[in-house]
């Protein structure tokens, strides 16, 4: 709910009910039925300038971002440490941290959050160093585990000693340190970039790559080559600090990835080294026939009345963090597909995690068996629709019956589809995917991870498969590299790959007047 449609009255007493602070702070200072607030500011060349509620909450977003739970670190789940979302916005009179001052150990960080972040690490993360035996099975080649043999003496340590040219606590000891620095020096620089553009969203400055463009005339066509191509002929605010383009891509990875396989004009085709299959054209030129629709001739007056075709479903299942992005994030989706309407459908039990205060779960009634959530007033071409359930069972009840190739497609991000920790919860789910006959479209974090979710789909569902894109590496991948509380040493990137598959098809041929397949 926004404010803006809000009464006052209404609004007075959501604001005055307990649990209720989180959708105070978001209220619009702008609108003329609210109440002015004091909100928090920063400096720019010299100038105070206001934060805009938009800019605090995508800032708080792209926090949590980097330390949600997800299900693909190697041998374990990644953490849930705190992190400074709320504390960005309730706290007015934050450290303000120039360009040039964005390096800090996390235990002497400036931010609280991450100073709490530092001691969850050292509480959970173990030292690499291969002197110590191991702490979980090993399940690929690059996990840092693998160095550990048998042989190893020491017991496991949690790490303890910070890293002077990185700022993480990367080992248990100073010792260990310089022992293994050969190894810790191939990702040093890399682990003190993460640093920085961690402290970069605590810094308290004014973040115009936060700021959208709004609706585009159809004459005007976005190129979607690349993010630089892609943020030029959309007329964003223009970024030319590559810190400013890391913050920027870890938010849009996620709709512009949607849009990079599904739109007219996506950078993948069928020529040589384009990465999309026969089968992958004839599914997505369904679905872009429905998404790019000619146009009708109809008008607001009776005779410009003709039929409206139904929206796009977009399912995004297993959705974690990508469900809370700020709105405006996922309108950009909507701004690249003129005169079609979507609706996006995240489906996991991690959907609402930590907003219930935003969104309290509705009682599940006949009318809503499953406590969907639907935002209806997102813009004029797009719904939101969030289900904390898993899909398999909403799959049984046919809740979503019947699947069209032309209006309907999966995505999941980072789903961990072969990893040992969330196979479990994907063995029922994917052979109901492959029945819809509709595309699938999967990311990974690293090659290693998105190699391996293949392979399990190639091997459970063995000729029952189609593959429409060949997997690499994304364009619009996020450009910034997010830590692993539990292994400060495993780092990855948001959506870094991505592929396409579909549920086998059939064509019937006529011979001898006998159909055969």
């Amino acid at each position: 709910m926004q404010s803006g449609y809000t009464c006052h009255r209404c609004l007075r007493s959501l604001i005055g009910t307990p649990g209720a602070n989180f959708f105070a702070r978001h209220v619009r200072t702008t609108s003329a039925h609210t109440t002015t607030s004091k909100r928090p500011y920063t400096q720019i060349n010299g100038k105070t300038r206001a934060l805009t509620t938009q800019q605090r909450r995508t800032a708080a977003t792209a926090e949590s971002l980097n330390h949600r739970v997800t299900r693909n670190a190697p041998g374990d789940l990644k953490s849930a440490a705190p992190f400074g979302g709320e504390e960005a916005i309730k706290s007015p009179e934050r450290v303000l941290l120039q360009s040039g001052n964005l390096f800090h150990s996390f235990s002497n960080s400036p931010s609280p959050a991450i100073r709490k972040r530092a001691a969850f690490m050292k509480s959970h993360a173990y030292c690499p160093h291969p002197d110590h035996r191991q702490t979980r099975i090993v399940t690929s080649p690059h996990d840092p585990e693998a160095r550990k043999t048998t042989k190893s003496i020491h017991p496991p340590a949690h790490v303890n000693f910070e890293c002077p040219d990185c700022g993480l606590p990367v080992y248990c000891s100073e010792r260990h340190w310089m022992d293994d620095y050969e190894h810790h020096a191939e990702i040093c620089d890399t682990l003190r970039q993460a640093n920085e553009d961690d402290h970069d969203l605590h810094s308290g400055r004014f973040f115009p790559e936060f700021e959208y463009p709004g609706p585009q005339i159809e004459e005007i066509l976005p190129n979607m080559t690349n993010w630089d191509t892609y943020l030029y002929t959309r007329e964003y605010n223009a970024i030319n600090e590559d810190r400013s383009m890391r913050q920027a891509t870890r938010l849009l990875t996620y709709p512009m990835t949607i849009a990079s396989v599904i739109h007219e004009l996506s950078p993948y085709n069928i020529r040589s080294g384009g990465r999309l299959t026969t089968e992958g054209l004839k599914s997505l030129s369904a679905l872009r026939y429905s998404l790019h629709p000619p146009r009708s001739g109809s008008g607001l007056g009776i005779e410009g009345l003709r039929p409206t075709p139904p929206a796009v479903r977009i399912f995004i299942l297993g959705a974690r963090a990508e469900s809370s992005l700020p709105r405006q994030v996922w309108v950009q989706l909507e701004y690249l597909f003129h005169r079609c309407p979507l609706h996006l459908i995240f489906i996991g039990p991690e959907s609402m995690t930590n907003r219930d205060d935003e969104f309290p779960l509705p009682e599940r009634t006949a009318t809503n068996p499953f406590g969907g959530i639907v935002e209806d007033r997102i813009s004029n071409y797009m719904k939101i629709t969030t289900f904390v359930e898993y899909y398999h069972t909403m799959h049984k009840a046919n809740y979503f019956q019947p699947f069209d190739p032309y209006f309907d497609c999966f995505v999941l991000f980072h789903p961990g589809l072969g990893h040992p920790a969330s196979v479990h919860e994907w063995e029922e789910t994917l052979p109901q995917l492959l029945e819809t006959k509709v595309p699938i479209i999967s990311t990974g974090y690293t090659d290693w991870d998105m190699q391996r979710d293949k392979k399990w789909v190639e091997e459970k569902m063995a000729g029952e498969v189609d593959l429409l894109m060949e997997a690499g590496e994304n364009r619009f991948r996020s450009l910034r590299w997010d830590l692993n509380d539990l292994d400060p040493g495993d780092i990855s990137a948001g959506n870094w790959g991505v592929w396409a598959f579909r549920g086998k098809r059939y064509e019937t041929t006529m011979r001898d007047g006998v159909i055969s397949l």
